[in-house]
């Protein structure tokens, strides 16, 4: 799955007064930026001092809207192990506003993009780069990274039944009608939702029950597509990449992963590397095409993170990937020439 790309795990509990339900009125779903928030400390003594009902929901509104609006801050970053020690706390404090406003729906797509980003930057990727030296906690990572997927996912859905109720059961049913009422506005809903659904998916293939939801997620990223094809980038062309790639028995095509790849790479201007990646990780090593492999991981690793500052760090990261593949490349081909 690519970053650009889904339980409790452990974190930091904050605890706060109950808030009535009654005092707090709805709020539309908003397009996000980013998952994370900055001026999250002066943010959290304001909600833990103030008093009276009115107050403290301006207060949770207010909080919310920061999360939804300083995403950029973080994405632009360029030191990854930086946000990798931030996430997590900023995660726990949108929970702790759910825990308040549990219908919130700027919190809780927050919510599910950030435990998406952040089980797939860092938690599965340290899963699989321990595989071959620690396979035990490897295998701990890995489930640490479906929890955060399933829990990322079910924010999303939550999200999506507050308007459209059954919504859940449809998409597992494989109803063909279960998204018609979504909008263009509901687009990062979709995307994040097949995302957060298709990471659980990827890290749990040897549970059938999981990886039977995969009708649901593509059924996700084609309303999406259709609302939307340019939405953050080409992002979505850039997932179904990774689902076209699935062998033809799950409904894979790699001629479509082909034109996805194109798309993406159209809509960023060449800009972003995880298309480069995820194609050159999933087509050219089911294919056995090494050269392939090596030109689209160095075609990546030439973008200049700097030229898109609203995906710096999706570079970055993307790019450390990589060259971690790179030198795996005689591992993943058979008939890589040797170097003796």
């Amino acid at each position: 799955m690519d970053f650009r790309l889904s339980q409790p795990s452990p974190g930091l509990s904050l605890s706060h007064s109950k808030l009535s339900s009654n005092c707090i009125g709805p709020r539309g779903v908003l397009r996000l930026p980013g998952s994370l928030t900055r001026g999250l400390g002066l943010g959290l003594v304001v909600l833990v001092l103030l008093s009276g009902c009115s107050v403290r929901t301006v207060a949770i509104n207010a909080l919310a809207d920061s999360l939804a609006e300083s995403g950029d801050v973080y994405a632009s970053d360029e030191d990854p192990e930086l946000v990798k020690d931030a996430t997590p706390f900023a995660l726990k404090t949108i929970e702790s506003l759910l825990a308040e406003r549990p219908d919130h729906r700027v919190l809780l797509l927050a919510a599910c993009r950030g435990f998406t980003q952040y089980s797939y930057a860092f938690v599965e990727t340290e899963a699989e780069r321990l595989e071959d030296v620690d396979f035990e906690a490897s295998e701990k990572q890995y489930q640490r990274a479906l929890n955060l997927y399933v829990r990322a996912r079910d924010y999303c859905l939550k999200s999506m039944e507050l308007d459209h109720p059954g919504v859940t059961d449809g998409l597992i049913s494989e109803s063909t009608t279960a998204l018609d009422d979504f909008g263009r506005d509901d687009v990062p809903l979709l995307f994040w939702t097949g995302a957060a659904w298709g990471g659980a998916i990827n890290v749990g293939q040897a549970q059938p029950e999981i990886v039977a939801d995969l009708p649901a997620v593509r059924a996700l990223m084609q309303r999406a597509l259709v609302l939307d094809e340019s939405y953050d980038l080409g992002a979505i062309h850039a997932v179904l990449i990774s689902l076209e790639a699935l062998p033809e028995a799950m409904g894979g095509s790699p001629e479509q992963a082909r034109y996805h790849f194109q798309r993406a790479v159209e809509l960023s201007s060449g800009l972003n590397a995880g298309p480069y990646v995820t194609l050159a990780e999933s087509i050219s090593v089911a294919d056995q095409n090494w050269e392939e492999f090596q030109e689209l991981l160095e075609t990546a690793l030439e973008i200049d993170p700097d030229r898109a500052p609203s995906i710096r760090l999706v570079n970055i990261v993307t790019q450390e990937r990589a060259r971690w593949l790179l030198d795996r490349t005689a591992d993943l081909f058979f008939d890589y020439p040797s170097e003796d």
